[in-house]
């Protein structure tokens, strides 16, 4: 059983025990969209009670809220279809930005008052194939725009996420937003730092794994929400000029943007999709250049600008309270950004240790896009693939030839000379100067 085939079965059965059931919000849209929906919600006039013992796996997730999130039965992989089903309610006032104080089992035109978007706002009946459309979200789907329900202040007053969900849904679909529901984002745009961290997150990061990210970023800044989740755009790129005084490109956010549209997914190990970690690296791959300036009166000389461009990254990453691994990531793709420029001509010991790091795709994907959007070619990148296609696993990272436990065992007294002595040992086993394990005690011997 298939989640459409199990959504359809929940209103079947919420039918037959006398209860009003619809399917509701984002399903409903992406079926009259042609397009497969993530998941499916159901409405219905049954109170949580009811919805509970209309089924036999159930899960109280959001009760007080008339939210119930029903079972399907396990399929032979252990996989399991599961729908949501909310009784039909009208919001109470909303006091803190995000939910509603108290909340009022009502009718299914009541409901659809609360929503968010037009496009978001119907129902549809799976067994008798209507649209139940109390919105004119049809019309907006038609027209290829994106509406607030009723009054706009008051829908991004009630959820201030709002705001920064029009504009992840315009971009998806390619949609205008309408004016007013556009003017009042723009008047509003301050008000998202009331919503949590984490929130933003999540919606940004469905915002930049979506192949329309460049266009979401320029929405975006053109409703000033993007000072609002990132003021390094702002502070440390508008402004400050790219390319040669006799020859400029534009400033450093005209040069992100053109990486974010050239930005493609990493082709090793294989071909695989945009992540969060690589574009959000990408909007700040040059963060650093502004504060590494070499001299205030020479704007186009830059050293160590990724190293303080890291530190910039790190500290975007901890206050949108991104997970340890995504910051990470993040961060060391910020600052070996530039690494591979000159892979071609780089020493095998500098080259191949970062070859075999688990974000090399990553790290690539970033050089591509950065490369293209600067105009130069992208040799390096291809290098690159090449080593790593015709080179084994076991000669990019061979097993050290010696450890700290032989060196023990040749009776050195551990302490700082330890590591200096392993890595030169390391350095040269990865040039192909030595390859035996006497070779690697010859070395460690002649720098001690």
């Amino acid at each position: 059983m298939t989640e459409r085939e199990f959504a359809v079965d929940v209103v079947r059965r919420l039918r037959q025990s006398g209860y009003e059931a619809l399917w509701a919000g984002g399903c409903v849209r992406d079926e009259l969209l042609g397009q497969n929906p993530a998941d499916y919600d159901v409405a219905t006039s049954a109170r949580p009670e009811q919805v509970i013992a209309s089924f036999r796996r159930t899960v109280p997730v959001g009760v007080s809220f008339g939210v119930v999130e029903v079972l399907g039965p396990t399929q032979f992989d252990g996989w399991f279809p599961k729908v949501q089903v909310a009784t039909f309610r009208s919001d109470g006032q909303y006091l803190d930005g995000r939910r509603p104080e108290d909340v009022t089992f009502s009718s299914a035109e009541e409901d659809a008052q609360r929503r968010d978007f037009t496009i978001n706002g119907m129902f549809f009946d799976p067994l008798e194939g209507r649209v139940i459309d109390y919105v004119g979200g049809q019309a907006d789907l038609q027209a290829k725009i994106l509406r607030a329900i009723g009054d706009p202040v008051a829908r991004f007053t009630e959820d201030k996420l709002r705001l920064l969900r029009a504009v992840r849904m315009a971009s998806r679909f390619e949609f205008p937003i309408e004016e007013r529901t556009a003017a009042a984002i723009l008047v509003m745009a301050d008000q998202l730092s009331v919503v949590s961290a984490e929130r933003i997150a999540e919606e940004f990061r469905k915002m930049l794994t979506h192949r329309n990210r460049a266009s979401a970023l320029r929405q975006m800044d053109e409703l000033g929400l993007l000072n609002q989740v990132l003021p390094e755009i702002d502070s440390d790129m508008k402004g400050l000029p790219q390319g040669l005084p006799s020859a400029p490109t534009g400033d450093l956010w005209q040069h992100t943007l053109q990486v974010i549209d050239l930005l493609e997914g990493p082709n090793w190990p294989e071909p695989g999709p945009v992540s969060f970690p690589l574009a959000f690296a990408a909007i700040l791959h040059d963060v650093g250049k502004k504060r590494s300036a070499a001299r205030e009166q020479d704007r186009y000389t830059f050293h160590g600008h990724e190293h303080v461009g890291k530190r910039l990254a790190g500290l975007a990453c901890r206050r949108l309270k991104f997970s340890n691994l995504e910051a990470n990531r993040i961060e060391w793709l910020v600052e070996r950004h530039q690494y591979l420029s000159d892979a071609p001509i780089m020493r095998p010991s500098r080259l191949k240790p970062i070859l075999v790091h688990p974000g090399i795709g990553e790290l690539l994907a970033l050089h591509r896009a950065d490369a293209l959007a600067s105009g130069y070619t992208i040799d390096h990148v291809e290098f690159c693939e090449r080593i790593l296609r015709e080179t084994p696993p076991e000669e990019l990272n061979p097993p050290p030839l010696l450890t700290g436990d032989d060196l023990i065992a040749m009776g050195w007294e551990q302490g700082p000379m330890f590591k200096k002595v392993l890595d030169a040992v390391r350095e040269a086993q990865l040039e192909g100067t030595i390859r035996t394990k006497n070779e690697a005690i010859a070395v460690a011997v002649e720098y001690k």
